[in-house]
């Protein structure tokens, strides 16, 4: 089944684990430093989200996660017969796990991705936050290809924008 996502930009992981835990009634499937990911059974969502104080309560993308690489491929060539622009990316390290992905950007500059999961990353992070691991092991975890939103191999944290364009991702 085929899922949207949602990933927002939060101030407080830990905090907002507790809250959206309680209010989707599921604990998250991945926990990384500054990263969490809910895979929401009812109402069908992946939510995905990042300390990022810096641009706290902001949308960070929009997504669609799907099954297998062939709907990626059916999405992909979808969009394109319609005009849009997609910027592909195949075997991306990115949010923690191997993926194969396309995106397109909204009439108003948001981003949508969609994609598939490959494999997991970086399963020794998982459950740690910021502030329990090195700067050495932040700065391996952002070169591996971590997330969006968390802390950056330059020591600070990313944003949506600048993660996208010098990493291709998120």
């Amino acid at each position: 089944m085929s899922r949207l996502q949602l990933a927002l930009n939060v101030n407080d992981v830990d905090a907002a684990v507790e809250f959206y835990s309680t209010l989707f009634d599921t604990a998250p499937v991945k926990r990384r430093p500054g990263y969490a990911n809910f895979a929401v059974a009812n109402p069908p969502l992946k939510l995905v989200l990042f300390e990022n104080p810096q641009m706290s309560g902001t949308l960070n993308h929009l997504g669609v996660e799907r099954e297998s690489m062939a709907e990626v491929e059916v999405e992909a060539d979808r969009l394109e017969a319609a005009g849009f622009d997609l910027r592909v990316e195949g075997d991306v390290v990115c949010c923690y796990a191997r993926q194969d992905k396309h995106w397109v950007t909204g009439p108003d500059g948001q981003s949508w991705e969609n994609y598939v999961v490959l494999a997991d990353s970086e399963p020794e992070l998982e459950g740690k936050t910021l502030t329990e691991i090195t700067p050495v092991e932040a700065s391996e975890a952002s070169a591996a290809g971590g997330c969006c939103g968390t802390q950056s191999a330059q020591g600070g944290l990313s944003t949506s924008a600048n993660a996208s364009s010098s990493a291709g991702c998120c």
